[in-house]
């Protein structure tokens, strides 16, 4: 792991939340983006070296509606940046953890991603992401 990628948060509305942190940050979001395969849109800003992803459910059955529908609105889980996402997924297998998916998925801003299940991380959701080149 090379660094933070980003902090996911969910939210129940993406307009509304990015007037909000466009407030907070003193700058807007630079991407708005749909990602099918999880249920969700996405909405990026750049906070300095870092990035924020504001997350927003498109179905009831989303992981991101069931989690604001359990835990409200927050944050979701911090992603790290890796240079091999297969590599470290193997690793942290082998160091006992449990993968949410056993190939990396198309993610949001042309990520390839994997999550690691939060009850192997004392409760926080860990998302490893690639460049997808």
């Amino acid at each position: 792991m090379r660094k933070i990628e980003h902090i996911g948060i969910a939210v129940k509305s993406i307009e509304n939340s990015n007037v909000l942190f466009e407030k907070l940050f003193g700058r807007a979001h630079y991407k708005i983006e749909e990602v099918a395969s999880e249920g969700v849109n996405t909405s990026f800003f750049h906070i300095g070296p870092n990035k924020i992803e504001l997350l927003e459910s498109t179905n009831p059955d989303s992981p991101i509606a069931k989690f604001i529908e359990k835990k409200g609105e927050g944050i979701h889980h911090i992603a790290f940046d890796v240079d091999d996402i297969r590599a470290e997924m193997k690793r942290l297998q082998e160091e006992g953890f449990t993968l949410l998916n056993e190939e990396p998925k198309k993610g949001a801003d042309n990520k390839l991603v994997c999550f690691l299940h939060p009850k192997t991380t004392n409760g926080v959701l860990i998302e490893l992401c690639q460049d997808a080149g």
